[in-house]
């Protein structure tokens, strides 16, 4: 009875960034560049990775892995946003933000365990060189990359499960531009104690567990780098450590923010703010920060050019 007289919501309307016509129009233009910007590196990487066989090693197996998930991670929420920016309109139906929500919850969720195994992966790689090709084999990296994917998926289950299980009865008005669970909790027209508390046990599991590991296998390879005798060698070590910790402090610094704060501190449009980071901008730097400085990915770049240019003037 309860259930069935309070969930009356049938849709939610996202507020989105901005309600101002011009702002709307001018965000749109800006976040589909951005978009398409972030799916072509993306897939650069993926391809790059394939078709040169120098970039058959355990790194850009898990990099591989990152771009495909920061593709589908941005698909999952910006169409969406652009359509609604494009025509100021932000309905969704119940059903489609659930699954939104789980969608993208799996799909970040996966990434923050993502970026746990590669900071394992360089911790091996720079630390215990000798044994590196041993320890990481084939079996291994499927390992990781798969308990990542499905620890993400699983996790989630749960969460959106506690989630939607609440009634809804009004308001359905959420601020902000998809819906994220911890905004469309606030709408919920029962006690989320327990829900909140579900969500932050998952969250130190998907957040403080990965990034405990990381701290932790950086500082040992930070003491590692340190111990080198060749400036050769430590530059080559932080230039390839750089990235992923560059990657690493935007990405849990914004998500912790959002999950692992109290609700009552929270500015009225503090979410949608912190989220454009972790929604808009770490899937765009990732592709840059990972070659702009990546001396074998430039060399899969010549190469590939190289051959583009012998096929063409082979046809001419």
């Amino acid at each position: 009875m309860g259930a069935e007289n309070h969930t009356s919501v049938t849709e939610f309307i996202l507020l989105g960034l901005s309600s101002h016509r011009k702002t709307q129009i001018m965000l749109f233009i800006v976040i589909l560049i951005i978009y398409l910007v972030t799916v072509l590196g993306n897939l650069v990487i993926i391809l790059l990775v394939q078709v040169d066989s120098r970039l058959h090693t355990p790194m850009y197996f898990f990099l591989t892995n990152l771009s495909g998930l920061e593709i589908c991670y941005v698909t999952s929420t910006v169409p969406q946003m652009l359509a609604h920016l494009l025509t100021g309109n932000g309905s969704i139906s119940f059903t489609r933000c659930a699954a939104q929500m789980y969608i993208a919850l799996s799909l970040g969720s996966s990434e923050a365990l993502l970026l746990g195994a590669m900071a394992y992966d360089r911790y091996l790689a720079i630390c215990h060189p000798l044994l590196y090709a041993v320890v990481m084999g084939k079996w291994r990296q499927l390992q990781l990359a798969s308990v990542s994917w499905a620890g993400g998926f699983l996790l989630s289950i749960m969460n959106v499960g506690c989630t939607f299980q609440l009634p809804f009865c009004g308001p359905n008005r959420v601020n902000h531009f998809f819906c994220e669970l911890p905004v469309v909790l606030k709408l919920a027209c029962a006690d989320t104690h327990f829900t909140e508390g579900v969500i932050f046990g998952a969250a130190i599991l998907i957040l403080l567990v990965p990034l405990s590991v990381i701290l932790a296998s950086y500082g040992l390879i930070l003491s590692s780098i340190f111990q080198m005798q060749s400036a050769t060698g430590r530059s080559k070590a932080f230039s390839t450590c750089a990235s992923h910790l560059a990657v690493v402090t935007l990405f849990y610094g914004t998500v912790i923010s959002m999950y692992m704060r109290p609700r009552s501190s929270t500015a009225p449009d503090f979410e949608k703010r912190i989220a454009v980071f972790y929604i808009v901008v770490t899937p765009l730097l990732n592709p840059i920060i990972y070659t702009l400085r990546n001396k074998d990915v430039h060399l899969a770049v010549a190469k590939v050019l190289q051959r583009r240019g012998l096929q063409g003037k082979v046809e001419l």
